[in-house]
Parts: C-alpha cells; sequence; structure tokens
C-alpha cells in the first residue's frame, strides 16, 4: 500500500505543477494581454488622433487674435497641418487682423509646394473668398475660379464653379450673359 499511496503522491504534485503553471501563464501573461485588447477596443474612436485646433479656437474667442495667428503659424510648419493651418490662419488675417493681403499672400505661397487636388481646391476657393468679399477684388476671384476649373474640369465641384464664375460675371458685367 505505501507504493500506491507514493504514486498517488506523485500525480498529486504534477497536477498541482501543472495547475500552477496553467494559473501563472493566464494570471501574469494571458489576462494582460486580453485586457489591452479590451481596452484598445473599448476606447478607439474615443480619443483624438491629434490636438486639434481647440486651444487655438479658444484664443480666438478670448479675442487674443495675434496669438492665435502665430500659432496657427506654428501648426502650419508641419506638412501634415499645413493646408489647414494656413487657412485658418488666412481667415483669422482677414477677419479680426484686418490683414487681408497678408493672409493672401499666405494662401498663395502654399502652392509653392505640391498639394493634393482636394487641398488645392480648399486653397483656391479660400483664395476666391478673400478676393471677393475682403480685397473687393472680383476679377481676381473670377481668374481663381477659372483656374480651378480648367485644372478640374470634371471634379466634383465643378459644376458649382461655373456657376459661381457666371454669378461674379454677371455682377460685374450686367447685361451680359454667364
Amino acid at each position: 500500500m505505501v507504493t500506491g499511496d507514493g504514486r498517488m503522491l506523485e500525480l498529486v504534485g504534477a497536477l498541482w505543477a501543472i495547475y500552477g503553471l496553467t494559473v501563472g501563464f493566464v494570471s501574469g501573461v494571458l489576462e494582460p494581454v486580453t485586457d489591452g485588447f479590451f481596452h484598445l477596443l473599448s476606447s478607439a474612436g474615443l480619443r483624438p488622433v491629434g490636438e486639434g485646433y481647440s486651444s487655438i479656437e479658444t484664443l480666438v474667442v478670448q479675442g487674443h487674435h495675434a496669438a492665435a495667428a502665430e500659432a496657427y503659424a506654428d501648426r502650419a510648419r508641419n506638412p501634415a497641418e499645413r493646408v489647414e493651418a494656413t487657412i485658418r490662419r488666412a481667415q483669422l488675417l482677414a477677419g479680426p487682423l484686418e490683414e487681408p493681403e497678408s493672409a493672401a499672400v499666405e494662401l498663395d505661397s502654399l502652392r509653392s509646394h505640391p498639394l493634393a487636388a482636394k487641398d488645392d481646391v480648399r486653397v483656391g476657393l479660400a483664395l476666391v473668398d478673400l478676393y471677393e468679399h475682403q480685397l473687393q477684388d472680383s476679377g481676381r476671384a473670377m481668374a481663381e475660379l477659372r483656374r480651378l476649373i480648367d485644372r478640374y474640369p470634371s471634379g466634383q465641384g465643378a459644376r458649382r464653379l461655373r456657376a459661381a464664375l457666371g454669378a461674379l460675371k454677371a455682377q460685374r458685367y450686367p447685361g451680359t450673359s454667364p
């Protein structure tokens, strides 16, 4: 009987070792991995990718327009944010800071770098708005619209660009058909 109890004790010891290794693996390796995976899934889309512009927009709302313009200029040094930050800075320059000429120069300087079609259209439309409303230069606004139409004749907004160009022509040259 003593030999049977010895084997039983060895079996219990082996099973206890397997149990210990399994619990150690689950709690030390598998559990943190699954917790991290579920944390990643539960927070996906809830965190902003970048810093955003809320801190700069807060400066604008508080009336610190020069500081906000400088912050946009700092953000525009990053190639990934260049177009968005420069357009926002140009809006600030043309509006509260009353420097529409500087805004036009900065927007026009964006073209010295290669732009995606979407960004080129955004810059062009910002220039059209600036020329037409702040600088009262409908000739330059029409030229910019014509440039966009010529460059992207089958683009998504080409019909609206043509309509806007026709409206500007009719406004500047009354009595002519668009």
